[in-house]
């Protein structure tokens, strides 16, 4: 039966809610909200005449289902959270699932680190950012190892120290490894860097500028320089930020639409500092403008992270001041949305504007390289339509240890990273590529064979003929049909651009060549699998090595590791030597050397 939308409409409430359509299939097509559901709902079957793409949509809501929320604002909320976990069709959806990164300060320690941080923020000590991206907070923390020495290494590698490292060396660390420096002056550093990442560097210059007449009036004159060297690094890098940052923490954030892209540019500005720029490229369903866009953007955007006390927008939204009481009452702190601005301000979405233009132009380019090297595939693989879905699988390992297999997807608009997966292999001979491949393969279409994952149109192998081999045995196994297996062998000297395609279904083998359009694409695929491969191996070997074997040896603390560590210039090296050259080490005796020895060869 059809869905009657007005006989529907006539048993709303008058109340804010959010409402979903679903399609017949029980597939979700939209998502709204709205200060009056009677109202709003009813806009969609009660008008004449609608835009294209909202009657398309509208011939096939086949269900409406309603959520009453207690105010307007609830109602964006619930909205915004339900497009991001249930991507409707019609919505503007952010594709943005990777994490953004942090500095951060470690705490409860007598000497804290600054490092890089990823991920959820429960480690006790502080978190600095977030940054648009891992190379701002990489040059953020090479600036503070020349500005306050505070260390940046692991524990790990702190606790084992002998001697400073080659950071000390170069005037970049202070060596609290090793004792050169007491607590009280390292806590100092440790302030003064915090102060600064709070964006007081005016405070922190008035401090050592005061530190420095000091030593200098008890003519201790080496620490005065050194002193007078630190503040006028800090007026330079302050008179840098004053030129390229803003006056106020803000999000200035553009957009362009064009051939059905879209992209948002975001520059981000704290404490008075430029932390770079970040460019977006949501979803975009037909007929959006760029008020639409910025709209959903900036709803989708600060659902789950910090909200700046002011945001410069590109065009005029609609119900600006409703999003910026949601966003007001989720960061507990007031939030202005200003489109029209003058000023620095104006500067600042003029770059932001010059920059979602050259990225769009850029995506747009790439989108056609991509398309007809997807065409260019189903050619010399002689498919009758080029895949919508590539899968590629790799296998990493160093001599058969901590062995992780990837899988990517390349779709016609490039890598599907949300599709990745990576598969840690076990239960094998070590070093057994085949194997850990027959067990990567059958773990990942076991799910195809039971209805739930979605199946390739091509499969690509890293490897020849072997590997292939294995890939048809698996789908056989499975009963698993319609995917096409290709092997990616390199070629002589291993050379890019001479690799050969092993077709598993025809038997033979193809030699594009280094100009083919079809081989570029089939290549990019394979290095990602690697590069992929290889990141997921190099964790899970680090994971694994994270507690030397030496630890759990009864009897040797850390002044003996480090000694045996020292002596054989590693854990390779201890691996290596024998009992009576364990035993030649001060404070190792021979009965100690034999329990080393047999931890480390089981």
């Amino acid at each position: 039966m059809p869905f009657d939308g007005k006989a529907f409409v006539r048993t709303l409430p008058s109340s804010p809610g959010v409402y979903r359509y679903f399609d017949a299939a029980g597939e979700l097509l939209y998502v709204g909200k709205a200060g009056n559901l009677k109202k709003r709902v009813g806009s969609y079957f009660l008008k004449p005449r609608m835009e294209p793409r909202i009657a398309a949509m509208i011939a096939q809501i086949a269900r409406c289902e309603i959520t009453v929320t207690r105010t307007e604002g609830e109602a964006l909320l619930l909205e915004s959270q339900l497009i991001k976990s249930l991507k409707p069709r019609y919505n503007i959806m952010l594709r943005d699932d990777k994490s953004y990164p942090y500095i951060y300060l470690s705490g409860g320690e007598d000497f804290p680190r600054l490092a890089f941080h990823r991920g959820a923020r429960n480690l006790p000590g502080r978190f600095f950012g977030p940054y648009p991206s891992a190379f701002a907070v990489r040059e953020s923390l090479n600036l503070m190892q020349k500005l306050f020495k505070v260390r940046q290494c692991e524990d790990s590698y702190f606790r084992n120290r002998s001697r400073p490292c080659l950071q000390y060396q170069i005037g970049r660390c202070t060596a609290p490894c090793v004792g050169l420096i007491d607590v009280e002056t390292y806590r100092e550093d440790v302030r003064h860097a915090e102060m600064f990442l709070e964006g007081r560097s005016s405070a922190v210059i008035d401090e050592l500028a005061a530190a420095m007449d000091a030593a200098s009036a008890r003519l201790d004159f080496e620490r005065a320089a050194a002193l007078r060297d630190q503040v006028a690094a800090l007026r330079k890098l302050q008179a840098e930020h004053h030129v390229h940052g803003a006056s106020a923490d803000m999000d200035v954030i553009a957009c362009r639409i064009e051939a059905d892209q879209a992209c948002v540019s975001v520059l981000f500005f704290r404490n008075g500092i430029s932390l770079g720029t970040r460019d977006f490229f949501p979803r975009l369903p037909l007929d959006a403008t760029p008020a639409d866009l910025l709209a959903q953007f900036v709803a989708q955007f600060y659902l789950e992270r910090p909200v700046p006390r002011e945001l410069v927008l590109g065009a005029p939204i609609a119900e600006a001041e409703l999003l910026a009481q949601m966003l007001a009452e989720q960061s507990g702190h007031a939030v202005a949305i200003k489109t029209r601005v003058r000023g620095e301000r104006a500067q600042f979405l003029q770059l932001a504007e010059r920059n979602a233009q050259a990225a769009l132009t850029s995506r747009l380019a790439s989108r056609q390289t991509l398309g007809a090297r997807f065409a260019d595939l189903a050619r010399v693989l002689e498919l009758e339509e080029p895949p919508r879905r590539i899968e590629c699988f790799d296998i990493s390992h160093t001599r058969g240890e901590a062995t992780v297999a990837s899988c990517v997807v390349f779709g016609p608009e490039g890598p599907e990273k949300s599709h990745y997966r990576r598969f840690n292999i076990a239960g094998i001979t070590p070093g057994d590529d085949y194997a850990a491949m027959h067990q990567a393969l059958t773990r990942r279409f076991r799910k195809v064979a039971e209805g739930e994952g979605a199946r390739p149109d091509l499969l690509l192998i890293d490897g020849g003929s072997g590997q292939v081999a294995q890939a048809l045995d698996v789908l056989r196994e499975l009963g698993v049909d319609g995917v096409r297996v290709v092997g990616v062998a390199k070629g002589p000297g291993r050379r890019a651009g001479e690799e050969t395609l092993v077709l598993a279904d025809a038997g033979r083998e193809l030699h594009p060549g280094s100009a083919s359009p079809a081989l570029h694409l089939v290549a990019a695929v394979r290095d990602e699998a690697h590069r992929f491969a290889i990141g997921g191996h190099r964790r899970r070997r680090e994971k694994a090595r994270t507690q030397s074997v030496l630890e759990e040896v009864p009897g040797i603390g850390a002044r003996r590791r480090a000694a045996l560590l020292k002596a054989f210039g590693g854990l390779a090296g201890v691996e290596a030597a024998g009992v009576e050259e364990l035993s030649r080490i001060k404070g190792i005796d021979r009965g100690l050397a034999e329990r080393i020895y047999a931890a480390l060869h089981g």
